[in-house]
């Protein structure tokens, strides 16, 4: 068969890359052939043709024997699958399973959360190709707080920030308001960060606020932020540095008096001629972590080190060079350029950044965005009187305790909402409840967390069941990898595990075929290849003048494989030689001899010689396997015309060739 043709159409059906033929197949559905009874569009032809060629050579054109090998396999693809529905195939639970798997993957491209997320995705890139200094002071809530105590904290907020508009210092007021441990160090300056370094709600505001001015109140889960941005520069990248650290302890003047000294006296050494750093580092850098390293650090962004380190490291410009002594809460340091590197292109870290975005508080955001525009959608309409209705009759704590209440109050049919025109009913809700494993987390009571539970189950439902009846390349998709699951299960049973388990059958196809399964001429042989010219004595010594002896093959092996494991290579058996590398060289009338091939030498023992003759079943089961199995199949598909009669519209046909040829 041509390269071309489809000779693994289950391949092709697991491909899921959108096609860039895909606009061939948008025209009004034309009958292509009738299988049986079953009508097959052009469309589904040229939607799997047009996968096939982008994954080989799609600019050059098609040619008619090409065309028509396709066309064939393609005839025989749909005999297949319309046979294994007839048999129910796709009724099993095994298929079932699978096919619910693979359309939990299959449909992630297409949902609105994919959407969502793609566009949060390309939104923290750009802003990491931005880095952004901010100060900020934090006022905290109480311990379980009331709202008037919420509200407290928002009026001390509004009036700092009336002061700061009104001309008060930043760091004085982050002194003495800021519930941030770190403004006593730092009086309120964040120093430079990214995207994805600071929670969502914060990173919005400071990326949104114009250098200089003041924010409104910003709301996280620490509690009320005022945040001033400083400035904004274009993101450096990465660095890698190594590092030697001479620790102290802040509280004791005396002792930093003496770190002060040691560093300077180590700075002093670095800059004599000869110095080797790995060795100062060693004798000298009190970093237990990187000092056998060579004080070697990993890559680090801006923000994601204490400043001081941060901008020191950042501030070093050729490879080698070396910082004067630098002071943080660890210590003092002397830093050493390793490496910079630019921001990475993006298809290089979306995978990256889609992971961070998905364990941060952006998941919470766009969750609520999906189902925003799932309602909005799907027409959702709440029922607030049946709501409350049912949270006011029934306060249950566990599924058992409210289904038995909802019984008992007779409530099961009262309507909590309505989505693309269907009513859900608390019996649903109570159904849902008990085919859950665990009570859904977080704030509400346990109806009201329940019922969020069963609203955005429902609503994801609803979309996946919309997308299958209205979304045309998600239908298409679906249809071929069902298509293929079925095809792949027919083949299967009637030609893969029958040809592999049917033992009689494999006899009986061996004795009809026997004459396909002959040995060419073959010669019993040992086969040394000698890896270490030196050893070649070596093996002199163990195989020349024994014969093809046996005795002497294993004192052989068992003396190179102890002393000279790698030395040689060594094979044995009976080889048909005529088309053998090695041994189509060999003089089968010496027992013998030593050759030079490609600057290799071996050393070859030769036994008998065996003239041409039938294999024994045994000896061709692996062929006849195969065979056998290529046997049932064309079998398979012979049986299937004769069941299913095809009828080709040669008109449709055409058109087809000439899509695909465009």
């Amino acid at each position: 068969m041509n390269k071309r043709a489809l000779p693994a159409i289950l391949a092709l059906i697991l491909s899921l890359s959108t096609s860039p033929f895909l606009a061939l197949a948008q025209e009004k559905k034309e009958v292509l052939v009738v299988v049986g009874t079953i009508s097959v569009d052009k469309e589904e032809f040229l939607q799997l043709m047009s996968k096939e060629r982008q994954s080989e050579s799609p600019a050059n054109s098609l040619t008619r024997k090409e065309f028509e090998e396709n066309f064939e396999s393609f005839l025989t693809y749909k005999l297949k699958v319309i046979e294994a529905e007839s048999i129910k195939l796709d009724q099993l639970e095994e298929f079932n399973l699978e096919f619910s798997s693979v359309k939990e993957s299959l449909i992630a491209p297409y949902l609105i959360k994919n959407s969502i997320e793609e566009g949060e995705v390309k939104k923290v890139y750009a802003r990491l190709q931005e880095i952004v200094r901010a100060k900020h002071i934090l006022f905290q809530f109480p311990p379980n707080p009331k709202k008037e105590d919420s509200l407290a904290v928002l009026q001390m907020a509004l009036k700092v920030k009336a002061e700061l508009e009104n001309g008060a210092d930043f760091g004085a007021l982050a002194l003495n308001y800021s519930d941030d441990p770190s403004a006593k160090m730092n009086k309120g300056d964040l120093g430079y960060f990214t995207g994805l370094q600071m929670v969502q709600q914060f990173e919005e505001a400071a990326y949104t606020l114009p250098v200089g001015s003041i924010s409104d109140p910003i709301l996280t889960d620490f509690g009320y932020h005022i945040i001033q941005v400083s400035s904004r520069q274009a993101n450096p990248g990465e660095v890698q540095v190594s590092h030697i650290l001479v620790r102290f302890d802040s509280e004791n003047p005396s002792q930093e008096e003496n770190a002060r000294r040691r560093i300077s006296d180590i700075y002093a050494e670095i800059q004599k001629e000869n110095t080797i750093w790995e060795e100062i580092v060693q004798a000298y850098s009190e970093d237990p972590a990187t000092k056998s390293a060579g004080g070697l650090l990993p890559w680090f962004a801006v923000g994601t080190m204490i400043p001081e380190f941060e901008m020191a490291g950042f501030s070093l410009t050729e490879i080698g060079e070396v910082s004067p002594p630098i002071k943080t809460a660890y210590g003092y340091h002397i830093l050493r350029l390793e490496g910079k590197r630019g921001l990475q292109p993006y298809e290089e870290v979306e995978q990256s950044i889609r992971s961070k975005i998905l364990r941060n508080s952006k998941t919470g955001m766009i969750e609520s965005q999906v189902i925003a525009i799932q309602k909005s959608r799907y027409g959702f309409q709440e029922n607030e009187v049946g709501i409350s209705t049912v949270a006011g009759a029934v306060n249950a704590t566990d599924i058992i305790s409210f289904g038995t209440a909802v019984q008992e109050k007779k409530l099961g049919n009262t309507e909590l909402f309505k989505a693309n025109n269907s009513s859900y009913t608390v019996k649903d809700l109570v159904n849902f409840m008990q085919s859950k494993e665990a009570t859904p987390k977080g704030n509400g009571t346990f109806f009201e967390l329940w019922l969020d539970k069963f609203t955005e189950a429902t609503l994801a439902k609803t979309e996946e069941v919309d997308l299958e009846k209205n979304n045309k390349d998600y239908q298409m998709l679906l249809k071929e990898y069902r298509d293929g699951i079925l095809l792949f299960s027919l083949t299967n049973q009637e030609v893969w595990q029958k040809g592999l388990n049917d033992s009689l059958g494999q006899q009986a196809f061996f004795e009809k075929n026997s004459q396909n399964y002959q040995w060419k001429a073959r010669v019993q042989a040992y086969l040394t290849k000698v890896n270490d010219a030196s050893k070649l004595e070596n093996a002199r010594k163990y195989l020349q003048n024994k014969g093809f002896d046996t005795d002497s093959f294993a004192a052989f092996e068992a003396d190179y494989r102890n002393n000279y494991p790698d030395a040689y290579a060594t094979e044995s058996g009976t080889f048909e030689y005529e088309a053998h590398p090695i041994l189509s060289k060999v003089d089968l009338n010496k027992q013998y001899q030593e050759l030079v091939i490609d600057g290799t030498s071996y050393v070859l023992v030769v036994g008998k010689v065996y003239p041409p003759g039938p294999r024994k079943f045994e000896e061709a089961r692996g062929l006849i396997i195969r065979d056998y199995q290529e046997f049932l199949n064309q079998a398979l598909t012979k049986r299937l015309k004769e069941k299913y009669p095809i009828q080709v519209n040669a008109g449709v046909k055409e058109k087809a060739f000439a899509a695909l040829n465009q």
